[in-house]
């Protein structure tokens, strides 16, 4: 027979599983499932219980229908739109694969009711959405926050993909040794920002590429570099966590596209009108190939306007994208990306 002093725990696990604000059970049906448990309960000592319960915290709500008498406690520390909330986001991010995504719906499928459980068994539908294939994933993210916490450098190998599905180590599979400073979640992916003392620059590094990570004994350094950095604004310049140089460019705007602009770089942007149907924004940012194919997919409502070379190397942008697609063009096949 089971020890008699896990009842109630055992009372609380069956309520908190199979009851919830639809569902309850009898008394019968509590005595049952005890029972499975190896322990007899009888009405008398069932109602003292309910009564520790909401001593303990847990209310116990007592509805009568007709002859019969339902128990449940409906509270949870999460509200189910919340885990649905929270269940989308696991389903939807790029970051973790499907098989730890899963496994996280499964855990917090545990924080509510069997009933409540079939809710938050679902699948998101996102289109073309591509999940991570590295399950080391989750080590690398906890790897990097001990590192931050304990202000110390880190180690890791860093990949890219073939165009024969394999991975491929940078720089011959030398280790990087990085001091990092935040973890970005940007265009769906985890991205670590550091300070490479070699290079003595910031860089960022995609965070399901980084292969053997490990926190090393030596110090952290940058640390100069990063006291005076808004990591919010940093990545609000950055398009898609790609490098280039910073430059203050100005995009004359159709007044649709403002919350578009908002969006990219925070509410902090400065945007004035320039007439009924126009407005000037004025922005830092890093200019790359991701910047010009962000700023080409606006299309003809947003304008580069400033400044001039860099409204130059968006002219050859554009030119070079156009003579890939041009019959009568003897334009090189496309260049690789790193």
């Amino acid at each position: 027979m089971a020890d008699q002093r896990l009842k109630l725990l055992y009372l609380l696990k069956i309520f908190l599983h199979e009851t919830d604000e639809e569902h309850g059970l009898t008394l019968a049906e509590i005595q049952k499932k005890l029972l499975a448990y190896d322990i007899p309960a009888d009405r008398k000592t069932l109602y003292s219980d309910f009564d520790a319960l909401e001593r303990f915290g847990y209310e116990v709500l007592k509805e009568k229908a007709g002859h019969t008498t339902w128990y449940r406690i409906p509270q949870r520390e999460f509200e189910l739109s919340e885990l649905k909330l929270l269940t989308d986001a696991v389903q939807s991010a790029r970051f973790i694969t499907a098989g730890k995504s899963a496994e996280l719906i499964r855990k917090l499928e545990n924080l509510v009711s069997v009933h409540d459980a079939k809710k938050l068994n679902r699948q998101v539908l996102i289109t073309g959405r591509v999940k991570s294939m590295n399950e080391s994933i989750y080590y690398t993210v906890d790897a990097i926050h001990e590192a931050i916490n304990r202000d110390r450098a880190i180690r890791f190998q860093y990949f890219n993909w073939t165009p024969d599905k394999k991975m491929e180590l940078r720089h011959g599979g030398l280790f990087y040794e990085i001091s990092p400073f935040a973890l970005v979640w940007d265009d769906e992916y985890y991205y670590m920002i550091g300070y490479d003392a070699e290079a003595a620059m910031i860089k960022h590094y995609r965070a399901d590429k980084m292969l053997k990570i490990s926190v090393t004994d030596l110090p952290r350094s940058g640390s100069e570099v990063f006291a005076g950095l808004d990591i919010r604004r940093y990545g609000n310049r950055m398009f898609r966590m790609n490098g280039g140089k910073e430059e203050r460019v100005t995009l004359l705007c159709d007044n649709d596209f403002a919350g578009i602009i908002i969006d990219q770089f925070g509410l902090d942007v400065m945007m004035l009108r320039v007439d009924d149907a126009h407005f000037e924004a004025s922005a830092d940012v890093f200019v790359s190939r991701q910047f010009y194919a962000w700023l080409f997919g606006l299309g003809t409502k947003v304008r580069l306007a400033a400044p001039e070379h860099i409204v130059e190397e968006y002219r050859n942008y554009v030119r070079e994208a156009a003579e890939l697609y041009d019959p009568a063009s003897s334009a090189p096949a496309p260049g690789g990306c790193e």
